[in-house]
């Protein structure tokens, strides 16, 4: 009897996994850019805001760009374990 592995379409899991950090990267910033918004309509903090807003911009970018490479690791040891493997014992031997 062959075991048989289900189809699965890792690009298509990627993309949406991709799509989805982007989607909520995005709506982190906008949250974080309120009191930011609120400091620069004060017209005293105005450069410190725009100081902080930058430091946080690439600071919110460089987690969600490390959970986007997690998620590539981790598909592509999905991609591996996945594989079709030949019937043949001695196909993976090295």
């Amino acid at each position: 009897m062959t075991e048989q592995q289900p189809e699965v379409n890792l690009d298509w899991i990627e993309e949406t996994i991709d799509r989805t950090a982007t989607g909520i990267e995005e709506i982190h910033k906008s949250i974080a850019e309120i009191p930011l918004d609120v400091m620069r309509r004060s017209g005293v903090f105005e450069q410190t805001a725009a100081d902080v807003s930058e430091l946080q911009e690439r600071s919110i970018g460089a987690v969600y760009d490390l959970v986007r490479d997690v998620n590539r690791r981790v598909l592509g040891l999905a991609s591996d374990l996945l594989r079709p493997r030949s019937a043949d014992p001695e196909a993976h031997a090295e």
